[in-house]
């Protein structure tokens, strides 16, 4: 996506990390107009980059930037958005989470070209993968600049990705837990995570390899029958983990889409 010009309405960590990855070199973008209300933040991004100007208010961002990109706690966007006045036909982001469709184009009340995304705070690296909705070549190239980008063709894809996006936390809860077994038993800290760290990212390396999607031939591949491995993922699944792990999924793709949890 050709942008000489892009806007952060919020100026949370996913902007800080959207706005890293634009500005790193290459540089994706021009001018990134960022909104003040977060100052450490803005100030911060400021000091380190020259493109980046701290508008005066939210409108300023909408009215400086080819693309505006609506970065606000789910909990204050509509109270926000409503304020805002923008261009009919302007691109506009919305990295708002677990916020309806219909609900962000009824606060934005212009006939704006509004896509959806969920990136992740690894697109500060350019290593992230974003999940977009509806499909749209422009932003997936932004978001391809940025890492990779999934594009959803439906709404309840989008969702589904929006729940696994969840999992970032449990990721590291697993390694957490196996941390405190391993110092429990008498190993000291540093060299647990100095092992587990490197075990983790090696295997995430593995599962990311082109063309590699099937994660139970995976699983598979790394457990000996018999072995080590396959004892710890049958006594995990035999103490509920697989149950338990969809349960929870069933419970934040309910909140996602509205629903009950």
């Amino acid at each position: 996506m050709a942008v000489e010009k892009i806007g952060f309405v919020g100026t949370g960590a996913i902007s800080e990390a959207m706005v890293r990855g634009l500005l790193r070199e290459p540089s994706a973008v021009q001018e990134v107009h960022v909104s003040p209300r977060n100052s450490e933040i803005a100030g911060r991004l400021a000091a380190e980059f020259s493109a980046i100007q701290i508008a005066p208010d939210n409108q300023a961002v909408v009215d400086r930037s080819e693309v505006a990109v609506l970065a606000i706690r789910p909990q204050i966007a509509e109270d926000v958005i409503r304020q805002l006045r923008f261009r009919a036909g302007q691109p506009v982001i919305s990295v708002v989470a677990a916020t309806q469709r219909d609900s962000l184009l009824e606060w934005i009340d212009a006939d704006v070209h509004l896509v959806q995304a969920i990136p992740l705070p690894f697109v500060a690296d350019r290593q992230g993968v974003t999940a977009i909705f509806p499909p749209d070549p422009a932003v997936a190239a932004l978001f391809n600049v940025l890492g990779s980008a999934v594009e959803c063709e439906s709404r309840k894809e989008y969702d589904l990705l929006g729940a696994a996006s969840a999992l970032m936390s449990t990721y590291f809860g697993v390694m957490d837990m196996a941390a405190t077994w391993l110092e429990a038993n008498g190993l000291d800290a540093k060299k647990a995570g100095s092992f587990l760290a490197p075990l983790f990212e090696s295997l995430a390396q593995r599962a990311n390899v082109s063309g590699v999607h099937d994660f139970t031939e995976l699983s598979s591949e790394f457990a000996t029958k018999g072995g080590l491995n396959e004892q710890v993922l049958v006594d995990f699944e035999n103490a509920g983990a697989r149950t338990g792990l969809h349960r929870a999924l069933d419970r934040v793709f309910a909140r996602i889409e509205g629903r009950d949890s």
